[in-house]
């Protein structure tokens, strides 16, 4: 079942629905779908189980258009091939981590020993901090936040924040798997302390939160900010 968080109002004044599909992959992955008015929408991740995905997003009405993927491991990855197959859906994911999506190692399907996963050797898209990312009047900024991944990264459209594996509800990334750095996740803390607003966090496992709550109870963000003092 596809589950409408918010409808929400973005900084053009438009609104935009934002839906969380159920937990999936071995991780229980969040993904979650943005809608435009015209009821085209962006994926952001793209765990697995693309039937159940595209299946969700077809009885809402809803035209897939770009997946945005926060980094590049096998469970934020690995419906992708499948969902382009399917829809001519566009892929986009940050410079550093593109070569994820076609190394077993990288992708950290080999450490976990996924089977019958398929990688995405598509068109790719990829971008850097200085871009927006736009679908019809939806514009998604890119903060870079290295640390779980060299090119992880958060995604914010409006007041809402896509967090991926940087910041969690209480918690963060893992930072002791292959191209994970603890010091470049504190920095990337340190970005994220520092932003303006109350944002509504979206991670990619557990639950929505807020920004001014992870500020509170969230010991790795408040020692962010700390840092910042």
């Amino acid at each position: 079942m596809l589950f409408l968080l918010k409808e929400a109002v973005n900084k053009k004044g438009q609104i935009m629905k934002i839906y969380r599909l159920k937990p999936l992959s071995v991780c229980e992955t969040n993904s979650y779908i943005v809608a435009s008015e015209e009821n085209n929408c962006v994926l952001i991740d793209a765990p697995a189980d693309p039937d159940y995905i595209l299946g969700e997003i077809e009885s809402h009405g809803l035209t897939l258009k770009k997946i945005f993927l926060t980094h590049g491991h096998f469970d934020h990855i690995g419906a992708v091939a499948d969902l382009v197959d399917r829809t001519g859906c566009e892929v986009y994911i940050h410079i550093m981590d593109k070569p994820k999506l076609t190394d077993d190692a990288g992708m950290l399907a080999n450490l976990f020993r996924i089977r019958g996963h398929r990688n995405y050797t598509g068109k790719v898209n990829v971008f850097t901090e200085d871009d927006i990312l736009k679908l019809d009047e939806l514009e998604f900024d890119v903060l870079e936040t290295p640390g779980h991944t060299s090119g992880s990264v958060c995604f914010i459209c409006g007041m809402n924040m896509f967090s991926g594996d940087t910041l969690f509800s209480r918690s963060v990334g893992r930072t002791d798997m292959p191209d994970g750095s603890s010091t470049a996740l504190m920095n990337s803390l340190m970005k994220i302390a520092d932003l303006g607003g109350n944002l509504t966090v979206y991670p990619g496992h557990m639950n929505v939160t807020t920004l001014d709550a992870e500020r509170k109870y969230n010991p790795y963000l408040r020692q962010a900010a700390e840092a910042l003092k």
